[in-house]
């Protein structure tokens, strides 16, 4: 790829995060370097994407390590706290912090908490290689199905919103898949969502696929059924900020209606999403939390108001895709297929 910038790095206790608000017509940076900084980044989508949420939480706290040298066990999971507020959705962001607290936790015990900074930067870096790995996994496996389907030719392949390196910082989960799909001769073309209001998809996900030269084109969200009817699609693939106990999975708003259109026109659907995504606590999609955002992302258009003056709005920023329109959950583990509360367990090794 061509002159790529990562969405997150860590340099002398500053935290850079690359303004995904700005993309693409904008590359700028924005520095962090207190936790209240990487609070706001979080809210504010600076950054965005599940496994990029989670790891701007983890040196989000190596920040308040450093600008808080006196602070007990107790003060740091006020931090992480405090953290997790910022984005109730994405569950990975919750899954780092929690890993926070017991890095921590273990700091104290082993009279090493003047650490703690280091031992948290360590941690994050090590979190960003292991998605790598883990990624370029979920990509083979992805690959390998797709053949085994549909037979070893070039695909048209659909996304939603933005699931590449700009959401997981190293390589993507199903942006990632593409990718690897294309580096192995095995795209035709991309269909990218355009993913309303933030137009993530026009933004961010045409932004990736030009810098790897992949041909792709950006298609509103109401064109779904016209693409499938007309035979355009041969498989899509999503990522996930949240898959509970039985396969139920949350994702950017637009996705249940995705893979609704999908079952209908018989074009399987897949969830790329790593373990650090599976929340086993919750039995069903009713009990996952859905963030509702400001009103005004949909009201407002970079600061003009498009809606008369009296009209409000709701804006759910994600909604929950059933089990049953799920042709494949794929994770580093392998694939989930058909996707069941027992071998989503089986898969993962969970009770």
């Amino acid at each position: 790829m061509k002159n790529i910038i990562s969405p997150l790095t860590w340099n002398n206790g500053i935290l850079s995060l690359l303004d995904q608000r700005k993309l693409p017509l904008e590359e700028i940076i924005v520095e962090n370097r207190t936790v209240e900084d990487a609070y706001n980044s979080i809210k504010d989508m600076v950054v965005r994407g599940a496994p990029l949420i989670g790891f701007t939480g983890i040196f989000g706290m190596a920040l308040f390590a450093r600008t808080n040298k006196e602070a007990n066990v107790e003060d740091y999971i006020k931090a992480a706290d405090y953290l997790n507020s910022s984005r109730p959705t994405a569950v990975n962001l919750a899954y780092e912090l929690e890993r926070c607290v017991e890095i921590v936790k273990s700091a104290f015990s082993n009279n090493t908490s003047l650490e703690i900074e280091s031992l948290l930067v360590k941690f994050g870096y090590e979190q960003l290689d292991l998605i790598h790995r883990d990624n370029l996994s979920m990509a083979e496996t992805a690959m390998k199905d797709l053949e085994n389907r549909l037979g070893k030719k070039k695909y048209r392949i659909m996304t939603l919103c933005n699931t590449g390196y700009l959401a997981c910082g190293p390589m993507g989960t199903a942006l990632g898949v593409i990718s690897h799909l294309y580096e192995n001769d095995r795209v035709e073309h991309v269909y990218a969502s355009e993913t309303r209001p933030y137009m993530q998809g026009i933004r961010l996900t045409s932004y990736e696929l030009k810098k790897q030269n992949i041909p792709h084109d950006i298609v509103v969200e109401g064109s779904f059924s016209y693409l499938m009817k007309n035979k355009l699609i041969d498989a899509i693939f999503i990522g996930a900020d949240r898959i509970v106990r039985n396969g139920d999975t949350a994702n950017k708003i637009g996705s249940s209606t995705l893979s609704i259109v999908a079952k209908h026109y018989g074009v399987p659907f897949f969830v790329v999403a790593p373990t650090s995504s599976f929340d086993f606590s919750s039995e069903s999609g009713e009990s996952i939390p859905i963030e509702m955002r400001d009103q005004n992302e949909i009201l407002f258009v970079r600061e003009q108001r498009v809606a008369p003056l009296e009209t409000s709005a709701l804006n759910p920023s994600f909604d929950v895709t059933d089990a049953e329109c799920i042709t494949g959950i794929i994770c580093e583990e392998g694939i989930i297929s058909p996707v069941s509360k027992d071998n989503l367990l089986k898969i993962t090794g969970r009770k």
